[in-house]
């Protein structure tokens, strides 16, 4: 885990690796969970007989589901101190570039790639990439942008 002590030593730190996140296991509880929460039971993420025959061999996450580990991901990498506000602000760029099989451990390598000043503070541009633990291409790539507010 990567602290700072404010918001100026965060800024200072653009283009730098942040670090890694742990491993997180993607099970097909987690992926019904977000089926049932979002109302998105398409096949090849809830029904694993007939997704065993398909393209993919096994029910795969939705796509979003990637994205919204992001954020808890996220927050293993780094932590900034005497802030009063730390929020989404949005994202840019997000591309699921393979799919994430049930069974699955995923991780998020976080960059902070920019910072732009904002009125209640600043928006930190951070550069996600969603791994998988087999070493291939990402499984999700996307630029999510923060808002922090200094204490």
């Amino acid at each position: 885990m990567r602290v700072f002590d404010d918001v100026p030593a965060f800024c200072a730190a653009v283009g730098e690796h942040l670090g890694d996140s742990a491993w997180v296991e993607i099970d097909q509880g987690r992926i019904n969970l977000f089926a049932d929460a979002t109302g998105d039971h398409q096949w090849i993420h809830v029904d694993a007989e007939r997704a065993a025959a398909g393209p993919f061999g096994s029910t795969i996450a939705h796509g979003f589901l990637t994205l919204s580990l992001v954020p808890v991901l996220m927050n293993e990498v780094f932590e900034v101190r005497n802030v009063a506000l730390f929020m989404n602000y949005g994202s840019n760029k997000v591309r699921f570039l393979r799919p994430v099989p049930v069974g699955s451990r995923v991780q998020a390598s976080v960059t902070l790639s920019g910072i732009e000043q904002a009125e209640l503070g600043v928006r930190a541009t951070l550069h996600i990439e969603v791994r998988l633990g087999d070493g291939g291409k990402p499984a999700c790539v996307a630029e999510m942008i923060t808002l922090i507010v200094p204490a």
